[in-house]
């Protein structure tokens, strides 16, 4: 795996976490905007609504009904309102998937994070094997030379000789 700065996988990650990002920023951006946009055109449109409302009554009985009295008004404001919360809904749903999208990133690269961890780790303890069995090799070739020593000892000493003899 080639680790180097500004080249390899580790570089395209990089570039595609920083696009995604973005990308991510743009869409919350968006969404914000968009309930902001829509929370204030419902209230606009619900003031102009309760104002008719209240002056519907008495427009009723002085006026006869046309395109743009206040019964076709009422029920087009109305109309304005219900698609304005509507939008609101859907971007405070974009919201939340994008919620969604971000948990599952972070839980992913907590995976990978942690598969990093688990191959520094794995490294680790492969080095710690491998000074363990050159130590163990080094012991094990001290105490065959000690061994070899003290078996030339024994055979070229006094004390060999008097035990066979007096078998």
């Amino acid at each position: 795996m080639n680790k180097g700065a500004g080249s390899g996988p580790t570089a395209a990650a990089a570039a595609a976490a920083a696009q995604k990002q973005k990308t991510l920023m743009q869409r919350v951006e968006t969404d914000i905007a968009s309930i902001v946009d829509n929370f204030s055109q419902l209230v606009n449109v619900a003031r102009v609504f309760y104002c008719l409302e209240s002056y519907l009554f008495f427009v009723i009985t002085l006026f006869p009904l046309k395109v743009n009295d206040p019964p076709v008004r009422n029920s087009q404001e109305s109309f304005m309102m219900e698609m304005r919360a509507s939008r609101m809904v859907q971007a405070a749903d974009s919201l939340l998937k994008l919620v969604s999208e971000l948990k599952q990133t972070a839980i992913f690269s907590g995976f990978a994070s942690l598969n990093d961890h688990v191959e520094q780790r794995t490294n680790e303890f492969n080095q710690q094997a491998e000074k363990t069995d050159r130590m163990l090799a080094r012991i094990g070739e001290e105490a065959a030379a000690s061994l070899k020593e003290l078996e030339a000892h024994y055979y070229s000493s006094g004390h060999r000789t008097t035990q066979n003899s007096q078998q």
